[in-house]
C-alpha cells in the first residue's frame, strides 16, 4: 500500500464518496482502523498531511447518516491530533474553527447520554484542539 499510496487512495477516496451508503460507511470504518493501526504509521502520517483527504473527511462529517458521521469522526480526530500538522491542514482547520467547534459541541449528543465515555473524551479533546488553533 505504501508503494502505491497515491493510486490506492485515489481509488479508495472514490469509495468514501460513493453514492452507496454501505460502501461509504464501511470504507470510512476500515480507513479509521487502518490509520489507527501502529503498523501503518507511515501510511497514516502521509494520509493526514493531504488537505484533499481532510476536506473529504470533513464533508463526510456532515453526511445525513449519523453512522457515516461517526465513522468520519474517527478519521477526523487523527488529523486533529497530529502534533505536526502541515500548514495547509492547519489553515483549513483554522479557517473552519468556529464552525467546527459549534458543530462538534452538539455532535452525537445521544452517545454522551448513553454513557459512551471513550467517545465523550475523544470529542472533548478534538474540540479543545480545534478551539486552540
Amino acid at each position: 500500500m505504501e508503494q502505491n499510496f497515491d493510486r490506492f487512495f485515489k481509488e479508495y477516496n472514490a469509495l468514501i464518496s460513493s453514492s452507496n451508503y454501505v460502501t461509504r460507511r464501511e470504507s470510512l470504518k476500515l480507513l479509521s482502523e487502518l490509520l489507527l493501526d501502529r503498523t501503518n504509521f507511515n501510511i497514516m502520517t502521509r494520509y493526514i498531511t493531504d488537505p484533499q483527504h481532510l476536506k473529504l473527511i470533513m464533508n463526510a462529517l456532515r453526511d445525513k447518516s449519523k453512522h457515516i458521521q461517526f465513522e468520519a469522526f474517527h478519521v477526523f480526530k487523527v488529523f486533529v491530533a497530529n502534533p505536526n500538522k502541515p500548514a495547509p491542514i492547519r489553515q483549513i482547520l483554522f479557517m473552519n474553527k468556529d464552525k467546527l467547534v459549534k458543530f462538534l459541541k452538539t455532535f452525537h449528543e445521544e452517545r454522551e447520554l448513553d454513557g459512551d465515555e471513550q467517545f465523550v473524551e475523544e470529542k472533548k479533546i478534538v474540540i479543545s484542539e480545534v478551539a486552540g488553533l
